[in-house]
């Protein structure tokens, strides 16, 4: 079963993706459907502007396919379970369409200004409540695991976890997607983790998602990696920060995410402190730039090598948190 769901999921997401994206990608050029480049941002990156974005569509698009085939070629007649629908309602269809109407706005007003930040804020709200209604329902466990032997029952707080792990993590793939293949070659490492926790756990659930959500990233590194041909815009990192917020609940491992998405959450501190630091010191910065990436670029590091270094320091985060889940 387990060999089945991998190959299958990953293959399918994967084809799909290497055959959907070169479709998309001339598209969204006709459709002049490109990134606005912020013009307070590193100069290097004014280059980019018009490169094709909401990339990230397939996330949604190519994961819901596979997963339904799935369940249509070895599962006829049996229903999605609640897990299921949890994972591809809230990161895929919600936080992804929460990030495809930012996408939309920024690209027809030629602009960084989409979504007001209010409104974004409402709608993942309102799905994080969702994630939470479904979740109670169906009488899923609200402790709290600090560690294996200790645990603490949130019971109505845990609503509030769910919702600071959606927002959070959605927002910090969200702040790390700046640089060629950075976002999605990380998420790759976080979701792999996350699915080997899921089979760990006998979640063959959990597992069919994460190997077909890996597969299409996986497949759209090919296109996103430097030089970019495409990137995924908050269609993608949304969708992709809800999705690892939504198997770290599901997987019980929520603390863990912490470490697992330590470079999300790095890029996420650097802008936080420097903001604050900024304010408080009327115009001083900790960094050069924020995110965290952009300090590096501007203190001369070649974008591939920015790249390289936090892929190595999300690879060994990735390590430490299998070597601890098997411990």
């Amino acid at each position: 079963m387990v060999i089945k769901i991998l190959t299958f999921g990953m293959f399918v997401s994967l084809i799909l993706t290497i055959l959907i994206e070169p479709i998309i990608i001339p598209y969204m050029r006709k459709l002049k459907f490109g990134q606005s480049i912020r013009q307070d941002g590193p100069q290097s990156h004014l280059s980019k502007s018009g490169t094709p974005t909401m990339g990230g569509t397939v996330f949604s698009l190519v994961t819901l396919i596979t997963v339904a085939a799935y369940f249509l070629i070895y599962n006829l007649g049996q229903d999605f379970n609640i897990k299921t629908w949890i994972l591809l309602f809230v990161p895929l269809i919600g936080y992804g369409t929460i990030g495809f109407i930012d996408d939309y706005l920024i690209v027809v007003r030629k602009s960084n200004i989409g979504l007001k930040p209010k409104y974004k804020f409402i709608g993942q709200i309102v799905i994080a409540g969702i994630f939470f209604f479904l979740y109670l329902i169906e009488g899923f466990s609200t402790e709290l695991f600090i560690t294996q032997n200790f645990s603490i029952d949130l019971k109505w707080f845990y609503g509030i976890l769910i919702f600071f792990m959606l927002v959070g993590g959605s927002n910090a793939v969200n702040l790390t997607d700046g640089l060629d293949g950075l976002a999605s070659g990380l998420a790759t490492f976080a979701i792999a983790t996350y699915t080997f926790i899921a089979f760990m756990n006998n979640q063959l659930d959990v597992f069919l998602f994460g190997v077909a959500l890996l597969g299409t990233v996986l497949g759209f590194l090919v296109f996103n990696s430097h030089p970019a041909k495409i990137f995924m815009g908050d269609t993608g990192s949304l969708a992709l920060g809800a999705a690892l917020a939504s198997m770290a609940i599901l997987t019980k491992q929520e603390l863990l995410l912490i470490l697992v998405g330590g470079v999300f959450v790095l890029e996420t501190l650097s802008v936080i402190l420097q903001v604050f630091y900024f304010k408080k010191t009327h115009g001083k910065r900790i960094f050069r730039m924020a995110p965290l990436h952009h300090h590096f670029e501007l203190g001369g590091m070649k974008e591939s090598s920015v790249v390289l270094m936090f892929y190595v320091v999300g690879f060994i985060l990735s390590l430490l948190a299998i070597g601890i889940v098997l411990y």
